[in-house]
């Protein structure tokens, strides 16, 4: 197949959405209401906010731009990769012993404490628990991927070293030669994840809203009034959690973390045969690049097969050639196999590659930057803002409490974004010309 040839029935229509759940019950905002609690930002981060609150008994609206799950949390992977690119030492380092502590302790939880959630909360979104392989691209990734699992198991985490053989047996790519599987990684329909959170927060109290654009935020006599079209909520505080999509509703927000793009396609659904050589029992992975190559079954075992992108558009700057020579050289199997659909998504990256949670003022708080670990993360996340909103102290949460500070530069590098895909594809290359297995 030539790139000319490689034209998916449709380009930016967004896979998940032909297989989600059941839809929440959402309305627009057209009155005024009173609540404990506002949330904007109607994705994972929020809506499982939204279902810690309702539990303690408060009253909580979540409020959205677009559509519940119509940002981020609708257009990921849904890959459950449970720990950080940094390893606990490191961690020490940046956030001291105990806050590193209870961090790493969480971190170590996450995959199971996910899927005990969708278990406990009955979400329907396709969930497999069946281990994730971190595959090196060339010789110096694997050095370093052998110092994190060596530092994470030390910490406690399940973690297998698999050579050559052993990772094309798990994987079935002959493209690396060193992985390692993290036994209790695995993937979910991310729309469907948000979706039954969402409903889990409404059957809980929580009042949902869509097309609900906050236009403005101003605090009146001790609570803070939130301002839509057609109507306003009177909230005694409020909880920022737009992550990637962040606008400039608070001041700098949006400025303390880059909105980097990945892409992804899906393809038909592969045969039986092609399902035995292809991530044989339906394992994850994602490999060492720079411009990250990933891939999982959906429920129907079509391949989903994503990389770095440029813009929201997932064809920008040659994204579609990038997936699909990234699809045949990891999965060379499939040369012939059909593509469906291929569409883009923003991720928050932070200059740290660790989530941030803020307090910039009282009675408000905002989680944005995970980095590439959302789909376990922003759960934590979202129960450690509920915890911190109800009047947990600082330390004994998961995640420093730090204040907005914008990237210096903001502006200029992130004008040059759309650039970094196909530059880091290119070192990529190099690094398997020069270093390769």
């Amino acid at each position: 197949m030539t790139i000319n040839s490689f034209n998916p029935q449709s380009t930016d229509e967004v896979h998940w959405r032909r297989t989600a759940a059941e839809r929440p019950k959402a309305s627009v905002l057209s009155e005024d209401i009173e609540v404990d609690f506002a949330i904007v930002g109607g994705g994972l981060t929020g809506c499982r906010t939204a279902i810690g609150l309702a539990e303690e008994g408060a009253t909580v609206a979540v409020l959205d731009t677009m559509e519940i799950g119509w940002g981020a949390s609708g257009r990921s992977g849904g890959q459950c990769n449970p720990i950080w690119r940094a390893t606990p030492e490191e961690l020490v380092k940046k956030f001291g012993k105990q806050q590193a502590n209870r961090l790493i302790e969480t971190t170590l939880g996450s995959a199971d404490a996910l899927f005990h959630d969708i278990g406990k909360y009955d979400v329907d979104c396709d969930a497999e628990q069946n281990g994730w392989v971190q595959a090196a691209h060339c010789k110096s990734a694997k050095k370093r991927l052998i110092s994190l699992g060596e530092a994470w198991n030390k910490a406690g985490a399940p973690i297998e070293f698999l050579g050559k053989e052993q990772t094309q047996e798990r994987c079935g790519s002959p493209e690396y030669g060193f992985s390692l599987f993290h036994q209790k990684g695995g993937h979910v329909q991310p729309l469907s994840l948000t979706y039954g959170y969402a409903r889990a927060a409404e059957r809980l109290g929580a009042q949902l809203f869509e097309s609900s654009k906050v236009t403005a935020m101003n605090r009146v006599g001790g609570q803070w009034h939130l301002k839509t079209a057609q109507g306003r909520v009177v909230a005694k505080q409020v909880i920022l959690t737009t992550n990637a999509y962040t606008n400039g509703l608070w001041p700098g927000l949006q400025q303390t973390f880059f909105p980097m793009v990945s892409i992804a396609l899906a393809t038909e659904p592969l045969s039986a045969e092609l399902q035995q050589q292809v991530l044989p029992n339906a394992v994850t992975i994602a490999d060492t690049r720079r411009a990250i190559y990933f891939a999982r079954y959906d429920r129907d075992r079509r391949l989903i097969f994503g990389c770095v992108g440029s813009t929201d558009q997932a064809a920008a700057l040659g994204g579609l050639g990038r997936l699909r020579n990234g699809l045949h050289r990891v999965f060379p199997q499939l040369r012939q196999s059909k593509i469906e659909t291929a569409w883009a998504g923003r991720i928050a990256v932070t200059t740290e590659m660790m989530p941030h949670l803020h307090e910039p003022a009282p009675g408000v708080l905002a989680a944005v930057g995970f980095s590439g670990r959302g789909i376990a993360m922003t759960s934590v996340m979202g129960r450690a803002l509920a915890r911190k909103a109800m009047g947990a102290q600082d330390n004994t949460l998961p995640f420093p409490v730090t204040p907005v500070s914008p990237i210096p530069l903001h502006w200029g590098t992130k004008k040059l974004l759309p650039l970094g895909a196909p530059a880091m594809s290119f070192r990529d290359k190099l690094d398997t010309l020069i270093d390769g297995f």
